[in-house]
């Protein structure tokens, strides 16, 4: 028996109502989460056009699923993976053809499945647990005849052949989800040794926060100011209605992180000495949000929702800053100091949802511009006033020091000349000399724990 997938019924009114417009397929992306028992899809967006595509459509006599474009799929699924909150994930993709070109889209969608996921995968700082669902789903639709075939393939096996699924509509499906908040106070630093001083700021960056990663990864996880055993529900002791159900929209959970400080008496280290040539500094506080089904959900899947959403949005912050310097070609300053505003987090509800996605914000972007981003990106229309900005425009922002004569240990105190009130703040410090990092073993009876998060 293959996977089961509960689909809102307004996806099921999205897909009827797409048109083809001549063309001979529309491919789109498939968005939900995974849990043991089945799948929930919330929504379905199509992937927008090239530019080139629109103007070359009335010179094309006859398109191949051959030639479906891997690559700017691809990168649809990476913009929109950016625009989810913990807890959800790009599930699979669609997509709509005419009756003729129907015998050829298996093997178009099986090779975009697998090249999505491959792309995905690289930009996460974690990893899928092994008793996590890898199945991803291809969903294709008749456009005359209205038929579908659903299916789906492991990602984890990359020979793996096509199984059936079932496909359910369900409606009031997008009001089922319970919300979680969190608040986490990020602190990182990053030594850049002299080994690596010849690496792009960004892989520096990207090797830091995996090392970050894993204390997120195993902090303490506190839901409404409890440590709970994580195979417990969720909802436990939480009030329900006569039919049985907990409403979702009543009930949002406060999470704060513990992030363990010291070794303990199991683990042993020893000296060692790194020769730098400057470090970075990601100091601040962040937004985080996830979802978890209502559905039975164990206290397990909502802590390793927001673990995902913490370690995505910083992740995924620094990405898009250095994709902006890239593309807006912004040269080396030679200044002693140089600073960087990273974007921001803002909110949007998904219409008739209780889930909200999220995009980020640079501080000269306007809100118009921001909306059209979400329908380009979600093909949904929403309204200006429904954008909630979750952080301060200052949020975070990149400090680059060429002095010379600085040392790190006063770069907690250098703030840009502009005040950040809730900030990230990425501090890039270039600084010629010998950094002796120092990691000592501590044997103690006890664990320290941090406070990430308020």
């Amino acid at each position: 028996m293959g996977r089961t997938y509960i689909v809102e019924e307004t996806v099921g009114q999205y897909l009827s109502n797409i048109n083809l417009q001549g063309k001979d397929f529309v491919s789109g992306l498939l968005i939900g989460q995974c849990s043991s028992q089945k799948d929930y899809v919330i929504l379905a967006t199509r992937t927008p056009p090239k530019e080139e595509q629109n103007e070359n459509l009335k010179h094309q006599q006859k398109a191949k699923l051959g030639n479906l474009d891997e690559e700017w799929t691809t990168e649809h699924a990476n913009q929109v993976s950016r625009m989810l909150p913990g807890g959800l994930l790009v599930l699979g993709v669609f997509i709509i053809t005419t009756l003729e070109m129907g015998n050829d889209c298996q093997n178009a969608l099986r090779r975009l499945i697998f090249a999505m996921e491959k792309s995905l995968n690289k930009r996460r700082l974690w990893n899928f647990t092994e008793e996590e669902i890898s199945e991803r789903v291809t969903l294709h639709i008749c456009s005359s005849t209205k038929k579908i075939v659903c299916r789906t393939y492991d990602i984890r096996d990359p020979k793996s052949s096509a199984k059936p699924a079932d496909w359910k509509y369900q409606n009031g499906l997008s009001t089922s989800w319970l919300p979680l908040e969190c608040t986490v106070h990020v602190n990182i630093h990053i030594p850049l040794s002299t080994t690596s001083v010849s690496y792009t700021l960004e892989k520096n960056t990207k090797n830091g926060l995996v090392r970050w990663a894993k204390q997120i990864e195993n902090g303490v996880y506190l839901i409404n100011g409890q440590v709970k055993d994580e195979d417990c529900d969720l909802l436990e002791g939480q009030k329900k209605s006569s039919r049985g159900n907990v409403q979702a929209a009543s009930h949002s959970f406060d999470v704060k992180v513990l992030t363990q400080l010291l070794l303990n008496s199991d683990h042993r280290s020893t000296a060692t000495v790194q020769i730098c040539s400057g470090s970075v500094n990601l100091k601040g506080a962040v937004k985080c949000r996830a979802y978890v089904h209502s559905n039975k959900p164990k206290v397990k899947d909502a802590v390793q929702a927001m673990k995902r959403d913490i370690l995505n949005t910083v992740a995924d912050r620094c990405e898009m800053l250095f994709e902006d310097l890239l593309l807006n070609e912004i040269p080396e300053k030679k200044s002693e100091k140089e600073f960087h505003i990273l974007p921001h987090r803002v909110f949007v509800p998904i219409p008739g949802s209780t889930v909200m996605l999220c995009d980020y914000k640079f501080g000269d972007e306007s809100a118009e511009e921001m909306r059209d981003h979400f329908i380009e990106m979600l093909d949904h229309m929403i309204q200006i006033e429904d954008l909630e900005i979750a952080e301060e425009i200052n949020t975070a922002c990149v400090s680059y020091s060429m002095n010379t004569e600085a040392s790190l240990d006063n770069t907690d105190d250098e703030q840009p000349k502009q005040p950040i009130k809730t900030a990230v703040i990425m501090k890039i410090q270039q600084n010629i000399g010998v950094i002796a990092a120092v990691a000592v073993a501590v044997f103690a009876a006890g664990i320290s724990f941090h406070y990430f998060s308020d």
